[in-house]
């Protein structure tokens, strides 16, 4: 463990915190894909009529709760679960216009945006200047 306090040092501590954070970023992501994998085969299996789907759904329902559980370790509950629903909303909209056939108007693509750019935000607002509240 590194305590050295000489200018221009960099502390063992928050090199590990920066690789705990920039890990737990990297997994919410995969959760967020996962996700909108899990929304498109729930779509996808009508009901769950559709047996292919429906397993296809468990399995990405497994997978998507626990990635995202797993990036929680480390990034706040509503910042990170506002993040994982964005991405799989999103996602899930383009994805099954192409695979279940459902429309993707340009209204929808401006809202989607909307979204988009709303987890960017959030996660840009969850930088170490902005973590207590601080400049």
């Amino acid at each position: 463990m590194t305590t050295s306090t000489r200018p221009g040092t960099t502390r063992h501590e928050d090199t590990t915190t920066t690789t705990a954070s920039r890990r737990a970023w990297i997994t919410l992501l995969l959760a967020g894909l996962v996700e909108i994998g899990y929304a498109v085969s729930v779509g996808g299996s009508k009901g769950f009529t559709d047996l292919g789907w429906s397993i296809a759904a468990g399995v990405f329902f497994f997978l998507t709760v626990f990635t995202l559980s797993l990036a929680l370790k480390n990034i706040d509950v509503g910042i990170g679960y506002a993040v994982w629903t964005g991405i799989g909303s999103s996602g899930a909209a383009v994805v099954s216009a192409f695979l279940l056939d459902q429309p993707l108007t340009p209204v929808r693509v401006l809202w989607l945006a909307v979204i988009i750019g709303g987890v960017v935000w959030l996660k840009l607002a969850s930088g170490p200047g902005h973590a207590s509240g601080g400049a």
